[in-house]
């Protein structure tokens, strides 16, 4: 029994109202004899049998080579991609002619019934397939039936070679589905019959088609082939094109391409003129400065300004060549200046080279093209020239450079002070430090090293020890009180504390004195004092050129990478570039690091051929780090070049990769780089398995997907269980789990163990597709194999076991998952009650209820509100309205779904005062269901029939498009059309769109009692927000309009739907077809046909028919031969009525063959034709004088039932009697196909005929 304390005094008077009930249950079956006793027990006391590591031994043994093919086979329907279709092999042009006539259905019908097909006819059926589609998604099917219907009569008729313009149309159409190689083709045939193509867009979509798809060969035959034609691709073309080129180094071709792009007088946008840069870069990097440079020329001949990178790269292949006055020619040619990077990088390779006189005077020639130095062009020819020893110059340059208003640089300082300490002129050397701060520039570590050098160089040692307090000052180090200044300095200086000693001389023997203290002592140095000099004058010599190798080095080590990245930059303005060590320092502090990519990026551009200097792991790690940052193409590319160099590539490398390629979805280049890596013998591990059968499953590469667990399942025996798993979990997440069951039951087949997270997968993934039969025999399965299913299984499986009927198996499972009283007991005793109430088992609901208090588990809000919804369903009120009581006392919430049943329950009733009273409770613990819970309100008031109390509720809120669509619809099935239509209008007017639901009663009722400028309103409201408008809206107008005589009006409404494109898909206008044609108006009614085709939807019988017998009536017999030609292909069937009416017209005008024709598509219809139908051939064929026709008619007429009156059987016989027997032979021979025909379709044998 369950203990008082357990509940509170509202829950005890809740469970005495249910008392009488459970105490029926007890007398009563026990619920616990719904449970099979082998399973209970089972559940009481598991036993496994048998164990993980078992069944990897087991499985581990099993071989799995061919499992992938095995897959293939047995999926082949769901594993094959769907392509829109493919046409039959065997299919006639009638198929083909049916399969496109919903896009072009006018143009198919005028050749439908033609026995040979005109070069013209066919050109204006692909004209107007190609106009009808526009830029639009075509299906793949329609256009191989174009390509077939022309291959097919191309056969048949050679004069088609005469119209090239359909086979470029054609092949537009192949272009556009992506058909790359098809086309191909197809221009080889055009050539091979004398019909060339120059169509430029054509040739540039199969271009960039074969590039995207990787051929970049047969990318480049069709560029040549169009070149040789005059024909000029687009420029997208251009620099798709370019771009593949230069990614793989086709130096020669990429020039060739790139120069036609030019010299084509493009108006080139930025992505052209990038590509640009890349073929330049390409070229300088390859030595082909001349190439580049006359490349660059007829850029600029084409009004186009270089960028100042392709200046830079220009001047850069120039600078490896040494070739400046070739260089100085060129500027002065494209009339560019170079900018100051390109500028100072010439200065400083002809100081390198040269010399700084040769640099200061081609500078001046430089100045002439308009290059304006800037203070690190003088700090460039300043630190040279100290390099050098010219003081001199170095003095006068840094005169020009403030004279030119510019701020010196720290190092142009540096090299200053560095050059005079070394001459010895050390009293001048804190006179710049002095001026250098006055001018606003610090100094850095490096300007206090030199200073010291030079002070111990000219041994003065208290100017050195001042400079050290400097030092302090600027927080540069730290002194402490017993620390000694000349110690400090030497150990600052790189030399060995216990290498040098200060020592006094005491003027014995010869004087040692090299300089003087304060106080006059004689002093001299005990070290050796050539090493002394030696270091001192490198640690001078060093200072002067900045390194910025070495500096980039150093800060690497510090791992200081803001530092890295601003001597990058100053490297650039400085003309220096990066070395080997240099870069492999840069690379590794980044790639190692979560810093940003892009100082990589810009190093490469500008230095590609540095990759060939870069290490294995380097290059790995450089890799790896585009990855990270999903640079993928750049990765690529790196990895390109390592294939290419035959450098070792690491498995995280290909990880990396692939892995950042699965992230971002890029198919082709995922299975490129993955078809490499396998090569490599790349095996992906766990983690990258997940993430790339991820990908795959999303891109639909269900075959790769088999392919790779194949190999994983083959690489991984011991983990093969943990593989099976992830390959189920994603193909459910896919919603391929049919797929998984296959493979599921292929792999027990050779005797593989599944274990209970396969089976539980399955059965997840078969449930979320809604398979749930098939769901609950794995579930039996796993039963008979004594396996515990999880939680979420049982969660899963009992409500949907309960709704078939199996309460044991569902009972049983919640024993499963409250065995041990885990946290999840509440939702598994949950499940079960909402099986129970579901289906009406409210007695059970109660026990199950008991079983839980008896356990000791607390009801939560889910349990209540399952109580609620179950006596909700039972329509028992007062125990609704007690669970209600608890809950707002134990301030448990109500659900949404709870409410909405509650609610109905109320209005049902009659309670609706009541339910707007539960309203204000709901808001009062909403935070955010505000507008559905008025909503429901709203919707079952309309449904009680209490209208009178929304406009109460209306006063409450501000609606939302739901709330007034509710407002809309039930307003008009409570007759109230004027509320309806007011808030229709409100509702457009606040730009919520309407339902179909409610514009369709709205407009309805507008147009059937004659509000048809009301309704008008409506349309034009929704023609200016450019609405679609259902199939309903507009018969309904239309019908209005024909009904009030305004068939232009009603005409002119559905012009302007098709030209404002507001017709839906699917729309159907069978019921004005038939009003148009019975107001005569039988070419609009054809014209509906054909948007209804166009749209998707077929028209029915009753519709053709109609328009044939308007057609008749109108003698229009051609039109109405073509409709019913087109129901026979459609598998309609004409009406007889439709048939006696086009027999009877196509009689009249005498077109008998037509009409036999008709008639005998009677018969194959099995159907009976009228005898008005025979009578009208009957009287065709006495006045044409064709008696034997004529008394074949009659016979017929006979063999179906039907009598002709003694008059015109005897004007028959009495002509037949005057013709000769040999003229009868003579016609039998000719005329008798006819009436053969149609005798034996009626069911007589030729032996019948007399």
């Amino acid at each position: 029994m369950i203990s008082a304390s357990v509940l509170d005094p509202q829950m005890i008077r809740v469970l005495c109202n249910y008392l009488p009930q459970i105490h029926q249950l007890r007398s009563s079956i026990p619920l616990i004899l719904f449970i099979p006793r082998n399973f209970y027990l089972f559940v009481q006391s598991p036993v496994t049998l048998r164990c993980r590591n078992k069944c990897t031994t087991i499985n581990s043994s099993i071989n799995c080579c061919g499992i992938a093919q095995t897959l293939i086979s047995r999926c082949s329907v769901l594993l094959e991609k769907e392509e829109n279709g493919s046409v039959l092999p065997n299919s006639c042009l009638k198929d083909f002619l049916l399969e496109i006539s919903d896009v072009v259905p006018e143009h198919v019908r005028r050749i439908r019934r033609v026995s040979e097909l005109k070069p013209e006819d066919v050109l204006k059926l692909f004209l107007g397939f190609q106009s009808e589609v526009g830029d639009n998604g075509i299906q793949v099917k329609k256009v191989e039936c174009l390509w077939r219907i022309l291959k097919f009569v191309n056969e048949s008729n050679g004069s088609f070679k005469q119209l090239p313009r359909l086979y470029e149309v054609m092949a537009s159409l192949l272009v556009q589905v992506g058909k790359y190689k098809e086309v191909e083709q197809f221009l080889s045939e055009m050539e091979i019959q004398g019909i060339l193509l120059d169509n430029p867009e054509v040739f540039s979509c199969i271009i960039q088609g074969f590039v995207c798809e990787g051929n970049l060969e047969k990318a480049i035959l069709i560029y040549e082939k169009a070149r040789q034609r005059c024909i000029s691709p687009s420029l997208s073309c251009y620099r798709v094109l370019l771009d593949s080129l230069v990614r793989i180094k086709k130096t020669q071709v990429a020039l060739g391409v790139c120069t036609d792009m030019v010299e084509m007088g493009f108006d080139l946008g930025d992505d052209e003129k990038a590509a640009f840069e890349n073929v330049v870069g390409l070229l300088c990097w390859q030595g082909k400065v001349l190439e580049a440079r006359n490349l660059v020329k007829k850029f600029v001949a084409s009004d186009f300004r270089p960028s100042d990178e392709v200046l830079y790269r220009i001047t850069r292949g120039y600078c490896e060549k040494k070739d400046f006055e070739d260089l100085l020619s060129f500027f002065f040619e494209i009339k560019s200046p170079p900018n100051v990077f390109s500028g100072n990088k010439i200065i400083h390779s002809l100081c390198k080279n040269f010399g700084s006189e040769s640099a200061c005077l081609y500078l001046r020639e430089l100045e002439c093209t308009g290059f304006k130095p800037d203070e690190i062009t003088f700090g460039i020819l300043i630190s040279w020239s100290c390099r050098e020893g010219n003081l001199r110059s170095a003095f006068i340059y840094m005169s020009e450079l403030l004279f030119s208003g510019l701020k010196p640089d720290l190092h142009s300082y540096n090299a200053l002070i560095s050059a005079m300490l070394k001459e010895g002129l050390w009293e001048n050397g804190q006179g710049i430090l002095a001026e250098m701060v006055e001018r606003g520039t610090e100094p850095n570590l490096s300007t206090f090293r030199i200073l010291l050098a030079g002070y111990c160089k000219a041994r003065q040692f208290e100017e050195a020890k001042k400079i050290v307090l400097e030092m302090e000052r600027c927080g540069f180090i730290q002194l402490s009180p017993v620390d000694d200044l000349l110690c400090k300095i030497f150990s600052f200086l790189g030399f060995n504390d216990s290498a040098i000693r200060l020592k006094r001389d005491n003027n014995v023997g010869v004087s040692k004195t090299e300089f003087f203290d304060t106080l006059g002592n004689g002093l001299y140095l005990d070290t050796d004092v050539d090493e002394y000099e030696k270091t001192l004058t490198e640690v001078l010599e060093k200072s002067i050129l900045p390194d910025f190798n070495l500096f980039i080095v150093k800060e690497c080590k510090n791992r200081d990478l803001k530092a890295v990245l601003r001597l990058t930059a100053e490297m650039d303005r400085w003309g220096q570039e990066l070395t080997s060590v240099g870069l492999m320092g840069l690379l590794k502090s980044h790639c190692k690091s979560n810093s940003r990519i892009k100082p990589i990026i810009d190093v490469w551009k500008r230095r590609p051929d540095m990759i060939a200097q870069l290490e294995a792991d380097t290059l790995n790690l450089l890799v790896q780090a585009y990855s990270k940052n999903r640079l993928t193409s750049c990765g690529i590319g790196t990895l390109n070049e390592m294939i290419r160099m035959d450098v070792r590539i690491e498995k995280e490398t290909y990880s990396a990769l692939i892995n950042s390629l699965c992230k971002i979805g890029n198919l082709s280049d995922l299975v490129g780089c993955w078809d490499r890596a396998r090569k490599d013998g790349w095996v992906p591990g766990l983690l990258d398995f997940k993430s790339l059968i991820s990908c795959l499953c999303k891109k639909g590469e269900l075959k790769q997907v088999v392919v790779l667990l194949e190999t994983m399942l083959v690489s991984y025996p011991h983990s093969r269980l943990d593989i099976l798993n992830i390959f189920l979990e994603r193909l459910s997440e896919a919603g391929f789990p049919a797929i998984g069951r296959v493979l599921a039951k292929e792999l027990t087949s050779l005797g593989f163990s599944l274990d209970q997270k396969a089976y539980e997968l399955l059965i997840i993934g078969l449930c979320k597709e809604n398979t749930v039969s098939i769901a609950i025999n794995m579930l039996d399965d796993m039963m008979a194999m004594s396996m515990v299913p999880c939680i979420d299984v049982c969660l899963l499986l009992i409500p949907t076991l309960c709704k078939i009927g199996r309460y044991e198996t569902a009972i049983a499972l919640k024993e499963i998952g409250t065995t041990k009283l885990s946290s999840s007991s509440r939702r598994v005793y949950g499940a079960l009650m909402k099986g129970f109430f579901t289906t009406g088992k409210v007695r059970e609901a109660l026990a199950l209820l008991e079983d839980m208090l008896s356990k000791g588990l607390s009801l939560d809000a889910e349990i209540y509100n399952l109580l609620i919804q179950g006596h909700c369903k039972a329509k028992n009120f007062e125990k609704v309205r007690e669970l209600l009581g608890v809950m707002l006392r134990k301030d448990l919430s109500l659900s949404i779904s709870s409410y909405g049943k509650l609610v109905r329950l109320m209005c049902r009733e009659g309670r609706s005062l009541q339910a707007l009273h539960l309203k204000d409770i709901m808001l009062r613990n909403s935070k955010s269901h505000d507008s559905v819970i008025y909503n429901i309100l709203i919707f079952y008031i309309f449904r009680s029939g209490n209208c009178f109390l929304v406009g109460k509720i209306l006063d409450e809120l501000l609606p939302d498009n739901v709330t007034y669509n509710f407002l809309v619809y039930r307003f008009s099935q409570c007759k109230d059309f004027s509320s309806s239509t007011y808030y229709l209008f409100t509702m457009i007017r606040r730009e919520f769109r309407p339902s179909n639901r409610s514009l369709n009663a709205v407009i309805s009722h507008l147009c059937d009692t004659g509000q048809l400028e009301k309704a008008l309103e409506v349309s034009r409201e929704m023609e200016f927000r450019g609405w679609i408008h259902n199939s309903a809206v507009q018969n309904a107008i239309v019908e209005c309009f024909i009904s009030y005589g305004k068939l232009q009006e009603a005409e002119c409404f559905l012009n302007r739907m098709v030209e404002k494109s507001l017709i839906p898909k699917h729309v159907d206008y069978n019921n004005i077809i038939k009003q148009f044609c019975q107001s005569g108006r039988w070419l609009k009614a054809m014209d509906l046909i054909n948007i209804m085709l166009k749209q998707g939807n077929i028209p029915n019988a009753s519709s053709y028919d109609f328009v044939i017998q308007c057609c008749c009536n109108y003698k229009k017999l051609e039109e109405a031969l073509d409709l019913h030609t087109e129901m026979l292909d459609r598998c309609l069937k004409p009406s007889i009525t439709t048939c006696d009416k086009l027999v009877s017209s196509l009689c009249r005008e005498g077109q008998m063959k037509e009409a036999e024709r008709v008639l005998m598509s009677i018969l194959e219809m099995g159907e009976i034709p009228s005898k008005d139908a025979y009578c009208s051939m009957l009287n065709r064929y006495r006045y044409e004088n064709d008696l034997e026709k004529a008394s074949e008619t009659m016979r017929a007429m006979q063999q179906s039932g039907y009598e002709l009156d003694f008059e015109t059987q005897w004007s028959l016989i009495s002509k037949l009697s005057d013709t000769s027997l040999e003229n009868n032979n003579n016609n039998n021979n000719s005329n008798k196909g006819f009436l053969s025909g149609l005798l034996s379709k009626s069911g007589f044998s030729r032996a019948s005929i007399p």
